[in-house]
């Protein structure tokens, strides 16, 4: 199949992705496909390109070389091969839902604000339109009884599932999750991955960094290791955590806790 088939009928499709800040080369060469309605899990140890994977996904961070493809649009060139027009970009840039590791929400908005800023003002939806799906996800995640609250009143638990809904209010594509429960505490995580998995559940298409390898293993569809920018190995997650092909991803499974999904 050609690359420009793929791309069509791919969530994402990443083609010889490459980056480096100064004289260090983060991604090298990277190839990925999502399908739609599939959940990816980038797992690999600090400083091996994960997060910057994403980033370059929905252009926070600009590639070197290669190609993505959402949906079957290219972001950040255009057919000519020229950069984007701001507009162009961020009509593309809308198709994927980034949540954050630090949250990242407008402190002085309350929370149904936080959640119809964007989509009144990026997508042009009547603020009625906007306000009503606004509280929809917000009973989805949990947090609909806190619509009026402001950030800083908020657990990092609620702060990160308000996050969440605010990048399902766009409707986008593909959501992507930068470690989503790294900045909380231990016992504020389980509210968090109960949203994720629930959304997995209803086939929302996810690219998620996570060091949670037992969530990874339970909701994933594939799971992809990044070495020093490499992917040295992905699989179903089944034969990723019981029969790994490569020494080192044996050695960084032996050093986490992978306990069998439930």
């Amino acid at each position: 199949m050609s690359d420009a088939n793929t791309s069509e009928t791919a969530a994402v499709s990443i083609r010889h992705l490459s980056k480096s800040f100064d004289d260090v080369e983060v991604l090298r060469d990277v190839e990925l496909e999502v399908k739609t309605g599939d959940v990816v899990t980038i797992i690999g140890s600090s400083g091996s390109g994960k997060s910057t994977l994403l980033r370059c996904i929905n252009w926070l961070e600009q590639p070197d070389r290669g190609s993505i493809h959402i949906a079957g649009q290219r972001i950040g060139v255009n057919d000519a091969g020229r950069p984007m027009p701001v507009r162009e970009l961020a009509k593309v840039r809308a198709k994927t839902g980034m949540v954050f590791q630090g949250f990242n929400l407008w402190p002085h908005l309350n929370v149904l604000h936080n959640v119809t800023e964007a989509p009144i003002h990026v997508q042009g939806t009547p603020r009625r339109e906007a306000e009503e799906r606004a509280m929809a996800l917000l009973e989805k995640v949990g947090m609909a009884h806190k619509r009026d609250s402001y950030p800083n009143t908020l657990s990092g638990g609620q702060k990160q599932r308000v996050a969440i809904a605010r990048a399902l209010a766009m409707q986008p594509t593909v959501m992507l999750f930068d470690e989503p429960t790294s900045a909380l505490d231990p016992e504020l995580v389980g509210e968090v991955l109960a949203v994720i998995k629930d959304l997995s559940a209803e086939g929302y298409t996810m690219i998620m960094v996570t060091h949670e390898m037992a969530f990874a293993r339970a909701v994933s569809d594939q799971v992809v290791f990044l070495e020093k920018g490499l992917i040295i190995e992905r699989a179903d997650p089944e034969t990723f955590f019981t029969a790994p092909r490569t020494d080192r991803v044996r050695r960084f499974l032996e050093n986490h806790d992978t306990p069998s999904p439930a």
